[in-house]
């Protein structure tokens, strides 16, 4: 049964089908907000325990909602930006938020839609750098009694089932593409497993159509190199299935060539795993290099394969490297802390009024 709420303050509107970590992130952090104010999802497919509204019931949304002047809508995409505009035009009473994950310059578009935002939230300094206007630094967090290390005699997924009996798993997530970097990944992987017969590879994320060739041309250089049982594709799965497969990882490795903010390297923080990240993204905020992993250079394969080494190579540091891990997101990335500080920017609209 779904979690209607009937008189939402907030509005979080997700209009896009196929899974993203910006979906990700809100269906997270929407039902952690909800603990302190009323607030709904709105849009397709959303899981039925998310707090959500349904689109035949945005019409009552034209009236205040009960104890605030108005209600605010919060999109974190164009295609949600515009909708809110359209509705305020019509006399709904809506004050409009965006979050931008972005760390480039914004289409003329997207410039149009933000500068009629009433407040701007950044999920990262320098992503706030290329807003051309005031905002607020929201960093992502996690949930760690969802994202936590295994516990003894925790059965893996049953496509890691072997690779945990052989040994040590060092996994990618994400979408496979160019972008991700996961061709860096396969291509150190190649280098590093033939000296470690103990160790798996797992690339977790689907491809979409267009890159199919970029995947299938992966899966033929593992196969030349005589290494499809220890470099696994098993596909995509969903939020709710993703943090079982963080937690056999010994190591995670965030390859990225570009990225907005990037929340797996928290992910696999929070479960235990040291994190070998580019320095891209929020990457270089979240981990310390040499304490909870390493940072590298993106598109560095060389880089990449003396990182994983330094971390395979020294089982204790590995460990220490973990607990730090997880201790640095608890500390500092909890997902109450980003609910709260979003929430903090609504108060602020209403205390205005």
């Amino acid at each position: 049964m779904r979690n209607l709420i009937a008189d939402p303050e907030v509005i979080a509107p997700n209009f896009k089908r196929r899974l993203s970590g910006v979906t990700t992130t809100l269906l997270r952090v929407v039902p952690v907000q909800a603990r302190f104010l009323r607030i709904a999802a709105l849009g397709p497919d959303l899981p039925e325990q998310t707090p959500q509204i349904r689109f035949r019931d945005v019409p009552k949304l034209a009236r205040r909602p009960a104890g605030r002047p108005f209600r605010i809508w919060h999109a974190r995409r164009n295609i949600e930006m515009l909708p809110g505009l359209i509705l305020r035009s019509l006399g709904f009473p809506l004050k409009l938020v965006f979050t931008s994950a972005s760390q480039r310059e914004h289409s003329a578009w997207s410039r149009f839609l933000i500068a009629r935002m009433d407040a701007i939230i950044a999920t990262s300094a320098a992503g706030a750098a290329y807003l051309k206007r005031p905002s607020t630094v929201v960093m992502h967090g996690i949930d760690i009694d969802v994202f936590r290390p295994p516990v003894a005699g925790e059965t893996p997924p049953p496509v890691l089932a072997e690779a945990v009996a052989r040994g040590r798993v060092i996994g990618c997530f994400g979408r496979i593409r160019a972008q991700k970097g996961t061709d860096v990944f396969v291509a150190a992987m190649i280098a590093v497993l033939p000296d470690y017969p103990d160790a798996t590879a797992l690339v977790l994320g689907r491809a979409t159509a267009e890159y199919t060739g970029f995947l299938n041309d992966l899966k033929a250089r593992v196969a030349a190199a005589g290494l499809t049982d220890r470099i696994l594709f098993p596909g995509e799965v969903g939020p709710l299935e993703t943090p079982d497969y963080y937690r056999p990882l010994a190591l995670f490795i965030a390859p990225q060539r570009w990225e907005g903010f990037g929340v797996t390297p928290l992910e696999a923080m929070a479960s235990g795993a040291p994190v070998v990240a580019t320095t891209v993204g929020a990457f270089s905020s979240l981990v310390v290099d040499e304490e909870t992993g390493s940072l590298i250079p993106p598109g560095d394969v060389e880089a990449m394969v003396a990182a994983t080494r330094r971390w395979l190579d020294d089982e204790p540091g590995r460990a220490r490297a973990g607990a730090a891990a997880r201790a640095r997101v608890a500390g500092r990335f909890s997902l109450e802390g980003e609910a709260r500080n979003i929430n903090a920017v609504y108060q602020d609209l209403w205390d205005a009024a």
